[in-house]
């Protein structure tokens, strides 16, 4: 799970600022200008692949939050760069439903952010593979890997 809390303490605190900086921001997503759209699918493609090809885990834990997370920034840029002209999904949509969105996005990053920072267990540390553990220190990590 070393990679899992690595991933996790980057998109974790990228995804709670996007989402309170949308919230915060809404009015500008009245219009869409193009060029801008496609440089925003562009950079969100290029993070999302990120996320996917280093952490593609689907498991019934937390780390699927980030798998998650990166197939969503994946599929929107792809969508944005093929279509940069089209509506967007925040024009014309009720603002409960965009505040609704950020909500969602915030707890996923509060949930990777919190799971980054917190302690290693003896299951993360089995998750990690062998030589983890110092056996002359038990429940500690060595420091050799």
């Amino acid at each position: 799970m070393t990679r899992s809390r690595q991933i996790a303490g980057f998109l974790g605190p990228t995804v709670i600022v996007l989402a309170i900086s949308e919230a915060k921001n809404v009015q500008i997503w009245e219009t869409g200008i193009a060029p801008l759209t496609y440089l925003a699918g562009l950079l969100w493609f290029l993070g999302g692949l990120a996320v996917v090809r280093l952490h593609n885990r689907w498991s019934m834990d937390w780390p699927v939050a980030i798998t998650l997370v990166g197939w969503f920034f994946l599929v929107g840029g792809v969508f944005r760069m093929l279509f940069p002209e089209a509506q967007q999904g925040n024009q014309n949509t009720p603002a409960i439903a965009i505040y609704s969105i950020d909500v969602v996005l915030l707890g996923l990053g509060v949930l990777m952010t919190v799971k980054a920072l917190g302690a290693r267990t003896r299951r993360d540390v089995r998750a990690d593979g062998p030589g983890t553990l110092d056996p002359s220190r038990p429940g500690r990590v060595s420091s050799q890997s």
